[in-house]
Parts: structure tokens; sequence; C-alpha cells
């Protein structure tokens, strides 16, 4: 997403290609190229966030490098693989569902706070973090079953410390036997504490992402400033000067920038809601001995990390968590710029 706050302010220095809004879009070859691109991009992150997962539920602190490389010494390359067929099914409407929320809550509370007399940087952030929250929580509907299939067949393995009680042999077989063991319900196992994770960690993303792009443009801005003042204290007349001091920036300066500018946010994002995703795929994957066929609760989940590790359980899979989050966030963020650019309507107004 290009900041229009952005472009106005540096109106004279840089010419950011315009925002497509949801008005703009072909919806069809929206969402059907968007499973496609979205598809290939679950494929490459999916070994990292199986890493991620397999950290959280260890009981001892592993490196992702050691997790990774145990993962395929005893169980093959294929076991970080495991449950994708599962997550890619789940994926493709989970983010048809997160794509609409977003675009049309973007839009609408975007104009609605401009028209309320809002200046348009600070519109612009609330109208993405308004639109990240409600993205994540529509998303979450279809998502959350998917998460707890996926992660349960992610933590099975030959490997003593991933072991799981309860064998499944694929994700419909998951989905069976947590249905018969827990219901419905089941399947929903950590959905207020997912919502609790990904609402604010998206409303979190897409403000920061907004705000770094401002901060990434204007430091652009300032580069060109200061290189054009330096030109002519040399006496050389910039490019610059000679088209009314406005710089326009190509396509891979402009998809720079959206990656930089996602990497940033994805790592704040990543830091802050490290703990509640360790306890939520804990509460989704771990069966309650405890309590017999009951799930374990949130407070005996922290509890367990804690007489585990202390504190500092609680940010096991930070490393492969955060990577996977920039690296998510950058990928994402160009690849939907580039479905937005695709799908639009009028391809002439987008120059």
């Amino acid at each position: 997403m290009n900041i229009r706050a952005a472009e106005e302010e540096s109106a004279q220095e840089i010419h950011i290609p315009a925002d497509i809004d949801w008005e703009m879009l072909d919806k069809s070859k929206f969402f059907f190229l968007g499973a496609a691109l979205f598809s290939g991009v679950s494929a490459t992150l999916y070994p990292v966030v199986l890493v991620k997962t397999r950290q959280q539920v260890a009981q001892a602190q592993i490196s992702g490098i050691r997790t990774a490389f145990s993962i395929v010494k005893h169980e093959g390359f294929r076991a970080l693989y495991r449950g994708f067929g599962t997550s890619l099914m789940g994926t493709i409407p989970a983010r048809a569902l997160y794509m609409a929320a977003l675009e049309v809550t973007k839009s609408n509370v975007g104009s609605a706070t401009v028209n309320f007399g809002i200046p348009e940087p600070t519109a612009s952030a609330i109208a993405n973090a308004v639109a990240g929250l409600s993205a994540a929580m529509a998303a979450q509907l279809v998502w959350t079953p998917v998460d707890v299939v996926s992660q349960r067949l992610m933590v099975q393995g030959t490997h003593p410390t991933c072991s799981s009680p309860c064998r499944y042999v694929n994700g419909i077989d998951a989905f069976r036997k947590i249905v018969k063991t827990d219901g419905p319900k089941g399947l929903y196992r950590g959905f207020g504490i997912s919502i609790l994770t990904y609402a604010p960690s998206n409303a979190v993303w897409w403000a920061s992402y907004s705000v770094a792009q401002r901060l990434v443009w204007g430091g652009i801005a300032c580069y060109f400033r200061k290189k054009d003042d330096e030109s002519n204290d040399n006496g050389n007349s910039s490019s610059s000067s000679n088209n009314n001091n406005t710089i326009r920036p190509d396509s891979k300066t402009v998809m720079a920038v959206q990656g930089v500018s996602a990497a940033m946010a994805g790592g704040v994002s990543a830091l802050i809601t490290m703990p509640l995703d360790t306890i939520k795929t804990r509460l989704q994957v771990l069966d309650g001995e405890e309590n017999g066929r009951r799930g374990p609760t949130i407070g005996q989940t922290v509890r367990n990390l804690v007489k585990e590790g202390g504190w500092l359980a609680c940010y096991r899979g930070l490393g492969p968590r955060w990577a996977s989050m920039s690296m998510s966030a950058t990928t994402m963020i160009t690849t939907y710029e580039f479905l937005k650019r695709l799908s639009a309507k009028n391809q002439e107004s987008l120059v």
C-alpha cells in the first residue's frame, strides 16, 4: 500500500504512484490471482513456520537451525512440509476473507477519518490499523480450525521431544479425531487467544507499515535533496531541478521501499506478540493430560512454560518467528501490491 500522505507531503520531491482502493479492483482477477500468488508464498515460508512451532512445544530451548537439522536427520526433508496440504487448503479461503475485509475497511475508514478533519498521515495510520484488526478477526473464523489441524501434524514426528500421544494419518484423519475427542469446539481451541494474538498483531503491523513507509520515503527525499544541494554547490544543474524538483521513482524503487517497510513492521509485530503466539500454539497442540480429555487452560499453559524455562520460555521460537514474519511481510506486501496492480481495472491510471 502506498501512503497518499507521503505523496502529498513530498509532492515536490517524490512522486509516488497512485494508491489502488477497493473500487478500482477487478474482484474476480484479484481473488483468483491472489490465491495462486499467496499459495506460492506459503509454500516458500512453510518450513520456517514448522520449525518455529516445533520450538514452541519443545520441553527445552533448542536453536532454530539445530531444530531444522534434527527434523531433516530423524524424519527426512519432507517432514518440513508436514501438514502443508491442510494449511494450504485453509489459506486460500482465509486469505480471500482477509483481503476483502482489509480493503473494504481501509477504504471506508480512510474516507471517514479524512472527512472528520483528521490529518491524512494520521488518518492513513488509523485506517491501516483498523483494517488490519478487522481482517485478522474475519480470517480467524476460517483459519483457527486449519491452524489447529496443521499444527498437530507439524509436531507429529519420530523425535521424542515432538511426539504426540495421538497419531494422525493426514489432515482429514486429524480433523476427524479432534472432533471425536473434543467435539467441534476442539477445532477452535485457542480461538480467543488467536484473536488476541493476530488482531493486535495485524493492527500493529499495518499501522507500523504505514508509518515506516512515510519514514523511508522521507529519508529518500532528504537524500536526494542533499545530493541536489551538493550538485548545485559544485555548479552542476541537477535533473530534479529541471523537472520542478520532482523525483519519479521507478517500480523497483517503490517495491524496495515497500519491502523494507514491511520487514520493519514485521519485526516490531513479532517482538510484541511473541508470548501470546507461544501460548496459543501450546493450547492448540498439546493434549490436556492434567485434565483428562480436556485441553489445558491458559493459566496452566503459562505455568508450564515458566516452570520449564522461566518467562523467557514465552519467547521460544522468536528467531524463526521474527525471520518468518519479516520474510513473510516483505514477500506478502510486495506480492500484494503487485497483485493489486495486476487486478486494477484501469491500468493507465496507475502512472
